[in-house]
């Protein structure tokens, strides 16, 4: 998975990687080549003291050490480019993705999960790709150049290689094999503490309200300390690397310095010779060790990359048409014909044969107990899920034929839970519409009894709304949300259970500036307050996902016992004659 990423992703980034290797390339032979211009040095110039030898040999080191120096810079800036570039397209494909969720792949995956893997997933990925291209790329190359320069000064020297790198291979494997699992356990147990952390931040009113702090303290603490725990056992075993390395390394010197020593004495080596080769080998190792660092990132960053590219291959359940239509012929028109909802799985569906139409300047009114299956059917109209049999018309087209465009273009929705971006008031409204004029947010404010209020605030348009709109009141945010869905000027607007946190005389006179100042847009109003609907032009009773009963408040006062009960708990007989 993490091959088939890093492909995808840094095709386009060709020409900065080939420049990439070509500087690598160009560094590592320098590095390279230094050795043996310093053996040189002391062979020829030092043994026979010939000064102008030296200056000039070590003229020309200088010269490859700045030419190395200029391509090390060169090499890292395109390096960390390349990097950033990859986290940053990985990080828009998982987000162009996930707004293609529906609520189900949304569910399934989890809010908590889906934040840890487009941040913390991709930056394993990128700092895996970063490290790759400023210390891997040279690796390989050094660790060949260093074996054959180290052949050249002595071959039967050269044999302890063949001990060294592969005992310093055996040891690395089996750390880096037993590393894998604890480095997926470290991303779930991450999720879970994102998990918790967002239960706690949204719900710390209920926590202090039945005062089980101590509870969500501990709840905390044991997400924290499975982290620590799994944490802890992958860096004992990161731990051990280095050592090992250096040992080896350590070991392999001594071993260079006591039977050089003798080839020396004995005049088969020279010094510089043996200098060189202390060096080449120290430059093997070392970039096995470069390579061990690289290890170190790409078990987790393997795990990484299988949950970043399980997001990006997911296929929503809710596919945009191949051929969109345009809007359809009879705007603002809503039909359901026959329309079933069925969840993946489940044995009965929770939306059975529902079947209706509302049009322009009407109000349709649905209500019913709870669970039956009221914010289904709107989440069906807006294409949050699509019908299972059936068909559901806007303008005159089905929305699975719908350019997705068109279909927000026409439906506005009120949710039944507002929500508020961080921001101010201004850039809230204008959410939808973003050429909307502050006069156009004035009389939308004006329509959702939220002027008031507003011009209390410091800044009026101007004034911060905090992320979710937590610092407003669940009323104020109802007809902050009412507001925006006005300003968007939609032909169809959905309001699910969004006068709930209003009193009985906002409701009122809201409901009374909708009939009056939106008269050609067609009204879907879904409620459990029996005064926020009675005076709909058409109201549906729902029960258990059925449609049992249809007509104006006074024709289902006669014929309708479901719709008659509900009204009676809420109100008296007289009161429902009104």
């Amino acid at each position: 998975m993490l091959i088939r990423l890093l492909r995808t992703y840094l095709r386009q980034y060709r020409k900065p990687i080939a420049l990439l290797l070509i500087l690598q390339t160009a560094q590592t032979v320098a590095t390279l080549y230094l050795p043996t211009l310093n053996a040189d040095i002391i062979d020829r110039g030092v043994v026979h003291h010939d000064t102008h030898y030296i200056l000039t040999e070590g003229g020309v080191m200088l010269a490859i050490t700045l030419a190395q120096i200029l391509c090390a810079i060169g090499a890292v800036y395109f390096g960390a480019q390349v990097a950033m570039a990859l986290g940053r397209d990985v990080r828009h494909g998982i987000f162009s993705r996930v707004l293609r969720f529906s609520d189900r792949e949304v569910n399934d995956l989890g809010a908590a999960s889906l934040v840890t893997r487009t941040t913390n997933d991709v930056q394993q990925v990128q700092m895996l790709a970063l490290m790759t291209f400023t210390l891997l790329v040279s690796a390989p190359i050094m660790c060949v150049g260093g074996i054959i320069l180290a052949l050249n000064q002595n071959v039967p020297l050269s044999s302890l290689l063949l001990i060294a790198v592969p005992l310093l291979g055996v040891i690395l494997t089996l750390i880096i094999s037993r590393m894998r699992p604890l480095f997926r356990q470290m991303q779930e147990r991450l999720d879970e503490i994102n998990r918790i952390l967002r239960e706690q931040v949204t719900g710390v009113r209920v926590i202090r309200a039945f005062v089980r702090d101590p509870q969500e303290r501990e709840r905390f603490s044991g997400a924290s300390t499975q982290l620590f725990d799994v944490s802890l056992g992958a860096g004992r075993l990161m731990a051990l690397m280095f050592p090992s390395v250096m040992l080896v390394l350590n070991l392999s010197t001594t071993a260079v310095v006591w039977f050089g020593g003798h080839l020396v004495a004995d005049g088969t080596m020279q010094i510089g010779s043996l200098t060189a080769f202390i060096t080449y080998l120290a430059q093997i190792l070392l970039s096995v060790m470069m390579a061990t660092f690289m290890f170190m990132l790409v078990p987790r960053a393997e795990v990484s990359a299988e949950r970043i590219m399980e997001v990006i291959g997911i296929e929503p359940s809710i596919a945009p048409p191949t051929s969109p239509l345009p809007a359809g012929p009879q705007p603002g028109q809503l039909e359901l014909r026959g329309v079933e909802f069925r969840y993946p799985g489940a044995e009965q569906p929770v939306l059975h044969d529902i079947s209706l139409i509302a049009r322009p300047g009407q109000t349709t009114a649905i209500i019913g107990g709870t669970g039956s299956g009221k914010t289904t059917l709107v989440n069906l109209i807006t294409r949050l899920i699509d019908v299972t049999a059936g068909s559901l018309l806007v303008g005159g087209t089905d929305v699975r034929e719908l350019d997705p465009a068109a279909l927000t273009a026409d439906v506005g929705l009120v949710p039944q839970k507002p929500y508020l971006f961080s921001g101010n008031v201004a850039t809230n409204l204008r959410y939808g519409n973003q050429q909307a004029t502050d006069e156009d947010l004035w009389r939308a404010l004006d329509i959702a009894q939220g002027r008031d209020f507003v011009e209390r605030m410091p800044d009026g348009l101007n004034s911060r709304i905090a992320q979710g709109g937590t610092n407003v009141s669940g009323g104020q945010r109802q007809r902050l949300a009412i507001a925006r869905a006005l300003v968007h000027k939609p032909r169809i607007y959905l309001f699910d259970d969004s006068f709930s946190a209003l009193d009985y005389t906002t409701d009122a006179r809201l409901r009374s500036a909708l009939a009056t100042e939106v008269t050609g847009a067609t009204m879907i109003i879904v409620a459990q307050r029996v005064a926020t609907i009675r005076h709909a032009d058409q109201i549906l009773v729902l029960d258990a996902g059925r449609i049992v009963a249809r007509g104006t408040h006074g024709e289902l006062m006669d014929s309708s016992e479901t719709y008659r009960e509900i009204v009676l708990s809420q109100l008296t007989e007289q009161e429902a004659a009104a």
